[in-house]
């Protein structure tokens, strides 16, 4: 990332006076409370400008899709963080959202970034066949020993409910399916390359959907983060009335094993 030269602090987001608070250009008590929904506003917040019916249907809806799925580690992170420090709740959330990386949560903005790398590989070395350049891609992952980002998940072996649900919505409400299409494409290759069937998951489906309508790549990690932050407040408002949070890290000490060199004698 580069280091700014500007000397002066300077944002296009907001400004506010005594009287008012602008945001985007917009007068946020009489132009946006009660006006838009909070999808439409992140949109606005990151771009500037107020989303189009299919992308205000797009972000919504991705944003629904990734927000939970059960006692996943972000969420047993936060609720033993939460056992340990009952009156930081900000401490709990922030302990469920360092974890998202390249394998959870992060791996909707590797996606988004592998969808760019096979077009680029396709315009430079395959006279545009995205199939070729998708098999040349997932081969050097694979050569390197990495992950394919958005394909695959320990649970939806055969299928990703939700790829289905965004992929129908994103068709019905007239959303570019440039790279719908490209993550089809590279789901067709991955057992051609690796000898395994790798059912894309919603993590692919997220870029796949969002960047058919311009929404940015540098900010898709975004979107899980943001819409895992209202999972794990209702997580954490479930564990401080019925808490689970010790006998989740109680489960992991009694499985343990040690591995270490024995004490002597």
């Amino acid at each position: 990332m580069k280091i700014g030269k500007s000397i002066i602090p300077h944002t296009a987001i907001s400004t506010s006076s005594e009287q008012r608070i602008v945001v985007r250009g917009h007068d946020l008590s009489r132009d946006l409370i009660g006006q838009v929904n909070f999808g439409d506003y992140f949109f606005l917040l990151l771009t500037g400008k107020m989303p189009d019916a299919a992308t205000s249907a797009l972000v919504n809806a991705t944003m629904v899709a990734i927000a939970e799925h059960g006692l996943v580690p972000s969420n047993q992170a936060a609720r033993m963080t939460l056992a340990a420090a009952p009156d930081a709740m900000q401490g709990a959330v922030a302990a469920g959202i360092l974890g998202a990386g390249s394998v959870v949560l992060g791996a909707s903005e590797t996606a988004g970034k592998l969808f760019l790398r096979v077009e680029a590989e396709a315009a430079a070395n395959h006279g545009g066949d995205l199939k070729a350049a998708a098999k040349a891609v997932v081969a050097d992952l694979r050569a390197n020993k990495q992950i394919v980002p958005g394909y695959g998940h320990p649970e939806h072996k055969s299928a990703d409910p939700r790829v289905g649900a965004l992929f129908a919505l994103s068709a019905r409400v007239g959303g570019g399916q440039k790279y719908v299409e490209l993550s089809r494409i590279i789901e067709s290759v991955i057992p051609e390359v690796t000898g395994k069937d790798l059912p894309m998951n919603v993590s692919a489906a997220i870029p796949a959907v969002l960047m058919g309508v311009n929404f940015p790549v540098t900010a898709l990690k975004g979107v899980p983060m943001l819409a895992r932050v209202a999972s794990l407040i209702a997580h954490l408002n479930e564990e401080m009335a019925d808490p689970i949070g010790f006998a989740l890290a109680n489960h992991a000490v009694s499985q343990q094993q040690y591995t270490g060199t024995p004490a002597k004698d």
